[in-house]
């Protein structure tokens, strides 16, 4: 990272029901936006096989791997390390009798930081993640990767502001949301891909720091997903997005030391009054 700047891409891509299949179309990719110089390289969320929350079905269980020992995990991790990148690798983990969303921040030598478990978990038409996650029990994380101090949530924690404070407040440099969001079964006529976007971009505005944003595409028999990943600056200026369709990368650079001046400047962390926030 050259006078302390830091470039990061977002993946976007179409998933099917064989494991193999779907961590080469992510190494792929990887590999494209590593040519492009990206350094920390996010793919969507459970790009493991089809989003398979939008029912309640018990043989997805079977699906779930201990974090480290996970198919997706230990793929990525020799990747990572022959690229020279951090990816932040999204999974279903089994933990004893427990299982959880969850993501394992792996660094650019390949090795796993460590675990966050999703905090948020949503339950509606066709997201019906409460019947296979526990929420998260690891609080927020921010990464100190190679490159940066690198905050990621999961999907649904993207909603919240609450998030995406927390992690500023630890220091992140960049937001990070790995996701699986798209068409509501219940309502054809609801199209959230703006409403998703702007909440992200808030995000960046109040807190002075980029957000990417990793979505999948196609349609999973029925639930379309729409795409539309992007990269947002400091200010919730979109600099870098992809449509609904399209299969590739996008990617974005930022100097770290501008960022931090910038948030300071600004003072809404000097002028926080937490003795308020009941």
């Amino acid at each position: 990272m050259a006078g302390n700047r830091l470039t990061v891409a977002a993946l976007q891509a179409p998933f099917g029901p064989n494991i193999d299949t779907n961590i080469r179309t992510v190494a792929d990719l990887v590999r494209a936006a590593a040519a492009d110089g990206a350094q920390v390289i996010l793919p969507p969320e459970l790009f493991q096989g089809p989003y398979f929350c939008k029912t309640q079905e018990e043989h997805w269980f079977e699906t779930a791997f201990p974090a480290l020992e996970h198919p997706c995990v230990t793929a990525l991790q020799p990747l990572a390390a022959e690229l020279g990148v951090a990816i932040p690798v999204s999974i279903f983990e089994k933990d004893g009798p427990s299982y959880y969303n969850s993501l394992v921040m792996v660094d650019a030598d390949g090795a796993a930081l460590g675990v966050y478990r999703k905090s948020h978990i949503p339950d509606g038409p066709g997201y019906q993640e409460k019947y296979y996650f526990r929420p998260g029990d690891t609080g927020f994380k921010v990464w100190p990767t190679r490159f940066g101090r690198i905050g990621v949530g999961i999907c649904w924690d993207q909603w919240f502001p609450e998030a995406a404070r927390a992690m500023a407040m630890m220091g992140a440099d960049v937001l990070m949301y790995p996701t699986a969001i798209g068409s509501e079964p219940h309502d054809d006529s609801l199209d959230t891909a703006a409403r998703w976007r702007r909440a992200m971009q808030g995000h960046a505005v109040s807190n002075v720091i980029p957000v990417i944003a990793a979505n999948r595409i196609g349609d999973e028999d029925g639930q379309v997903f729409y795409g539309t990943s992007f990269i947002a600056d400091h200010s919730g200026a979109i600099v870098a997005d992809l449509d609904r369709e399209t299969t590739g990368h996008i990617s974005a650079e930022f100097d770290l030391d501008f960022l931090n001046r910038h948030r300071a400047a600004w003072g809404f962390f000097r002028d926080r009054r937490p003795e308020f926030y009941r």
